[in-house]
């Protein structure tokens, strides 16, 4: 089964995550291609200055600090980047000029004749025509327990709401948020998270649960958990009164 995978160039979680989703691939499966997308921590492309600026004002120093230590170090390690990742896995990387919905765009995903599109940190709305562009669809990763907490950051809110359990969900992708029926569903107790362990966590069980929705999906064997509307939560990005009101419960960022 050829697999087009759909990410972006994330300097802090992706690297060896995808390399563990890569190295154990069910062997009836292969990626045929990467889309890497430009890095876009806030959802949407911003100017560097403008990212910088948001992050101090709705984190604090100390957290942008942190994260542009990081960044910097992963630029000065080309081997931990995620483009290196996938070119040393011989996986050809395709540079779009233009949306991923564009004519342009599609006809080169296109063109790797895939039957199965993975979307692991995506950062476009996908239309009908990519969703529909591979014969068994888009699967996307997002870490929360769909229905609830759709939207951006879910690690952060389950947190600031002092939830018990969170985990991750491999759903088919539709022309919603967060909204298409679930393939596979893993649960963790939160416990004394923070949020970069959370994220680090749930990151590595996301591409647990993306190996086993690809064998799901080979074996045309599966049940489809209904992520429904009526049970559904959203959560945009959180302001700097929800940063204090996360750390007034006790939520820890490191």
């Amino acid at each position: 089964m050829n697999i087009v995978l759909i990410t972006q160039d994330d300097p802090f979680y992706l690297a060896d995550n995808l390399n563990y989703l890569i190295q154990n691939l069910p062997g009836h499966s292969k990626i045929v291609g990467c889309v890497l997308l430009t890095a876009s921590p806030f959802g949407k492309k911003e100017s560097f200055l403008s990212k910088s600026l948001k992050t101090i004002s709705i984190f604090g120093m100390h957290f942008f600090l942190r994260y542009s230590i990081q960044f910097v170090l992963s630029k000065l390690n080309k081997k931990k980047s995620v483009a290196h990742i996938i070119r040393s896995n011989k996986i050809p990387i395709l540079r779009l000029n233009s949306s991923i919905n564009s004519n342009e765009s599609l006809n080169m995903i296109s063109a790797l004749k895939p039957d199965l599109l993975v979307s692991v940190a995506g950062n476009e709305i996908f239309k009908k025509s990519l969703i529909d562009l591979a014969p068994n669809g888009c699967l996307n990763l997002h870490s929360a327990l769909l229905p609830k907490y759709r939207g951006l950051m879910p690690s952060f809110w389950v947190l600031k709401n002092k939830e018990d359990r969170t985990g991750v969900s491999v759903f088919f992708v539709d022309e919603g948020i967060d909204s298409g029926d679930i393939l596979v569903q893993k649960d963790i107790e939160i416990g004394r998270h923070t949020q970069k362990s959370l994220i680090v966590e749930t990151k590595a069980l996301g591409m647990v649960a993306i190996i086993e929705g690809i064998e799901k999906i080979y074996l045309n064997d599966f049940n489809c958990i209904e992520n429904s509307d009526d049970e559904m939560t959203y959560f945009g990005f959180p302001s700097a009164i929800d940063v204090r009101n996360f750390r007034s419960v006790g939520g820890k960022f490191f």
